[in-house]
């Protein structure tokens, strides 16, 4: 990850300037506001502000003044019941500013999340720099014959190769033209006619999806949950859980009962249908799935009940 000594001078002087406040603070996030956490082979998230912690959650849920009498399990207890319930508007009290390095495709999948405040790096108007995106050989794989979306065994160490080899000379040779373009590189930066270079918003088009961009991002924590719920699954793709793994973190620090809460209810929680809940009923009651209501799942859902359930419902002994 390159960090220019304006952007390390710029995140130190950050970090000294020391403001009171009566508003809530968060020491776990104090601690690494600013701080660069690295994602990826360039990207990075930092945190530039926040609103809120676990009690604004619970004072926003019951109208209240402040703290009172109440105690930290009661907090909890409310806390959990909330997200339990899925009565999440406390939750939007909250919000984090993020600033975001990451690789073009990567952002285009992320802005699909759409409740979110997003300004992004300009390059109508400012000139990207050369940094570019190359998976890790063993992040490298197929085309997955389950998940249309997805990739699945790695491929072979020589094959892995010759495509990251490819990419890179691909992104070198685009750069270099992008610099043409610009008038920043070649003989002739007016390409020969005295007319000036390229406009930068159309300079910019010849560079791929693996180059990178940068963003802030400023989200709520009901639809950040949604997020990390999304984008932490194990099917989701890796480039983008590596973003979400991070930000995860970052979210445990901040909001400690909040994130267990969610932890115990959404990420590490299984949901069942209908037809799955009876299957479950049947099995803890003794006996043996109804294969009737097995065959009306498809086979996805048997895949996916079998992993619910670390149990092959379909076997017939």
């Amino acid at each position: 990850m390159a960090v220019s000594k304006d952007q390390s001078k710029e995140i130190e002087n950050a970090r000294k300037e020391v403001k009171s406040t009566l508003r809530a603070t968060v020491p776990g996030v104090e601690g690494i506001l600013f701080n660069l956490f690295p994602v990826l082979d360039h990207g990075f998230v930092r945190v530039i502000d926040y609103m809120g912690n676990d009690e604004a959650v619970v004072q926003a849920a019951r109208v209240s003044y402040g703290r009172g009498t109440r105690k930290l399990s009661d907090d909890r207890g409310l806390i959990r019941y909330l997200i339990r319930k899925e009565h999440t508007s406390p939750l939007e009290m909250c919000e984090i500013k993020l600033h975001v390095k990451l690789p073009i495709f990567v952002a285009r999948q992320w802005i699909r999340h759409r409740m979110a405040s997003v300004n992004e790096y300009s390059a109508r108007y400012s000139i990207l720099d050369k940094e570019f995106y190359l998976p890790k050989p063993e992040a490298m794989g197929v085309q997955d014959t389950l998940n249309r979306q997805g990739r699945g065994r790695s491929l072979s160490l020589s094959k892995s190769k010759h495509i990251l080899d490819t990419l890179k000379a691909d992104a070198t040779r685009c750069y270099s033209h992008y610099e043409e373009f610009l008038g920043l590189a070649g003989e002739d930066a007016s390409f020969g006619n005295g007319e000036g270079p390229l406009a930068r918003e159309l300079a910019r088009i010849v560079l791929p999806l693996n180059f990178y961009t940068q963003w802030y991002w400023k989200i709520d924590l009901r639809n950040l949950l949604h997020f990390l719920e999304l984008r932490l699954e194990e099917h989701a793709q890796y480039e983008i859980r590596a973003y979400a793994f991070v930000i995860a973190g970052i979210v445990e620090h901040w909001l400690p009962l909040v994130w267990e809460a969610f932890s115990d209810y959404g990420l590490k929680s299984v949901r069942l249908s209908s037809v799955e809940a009876l299957i479950v009923r049947q099995l803890l009651a003794g006996g043996r799935a109804d294969q009737h209501l097995v065959e009306e799942l498809s086979s996805g859902e048997k895949e996916e009940l079998k992993r619910k359930l670390g149990i092959d419902v379909t076997r017939r002994e």
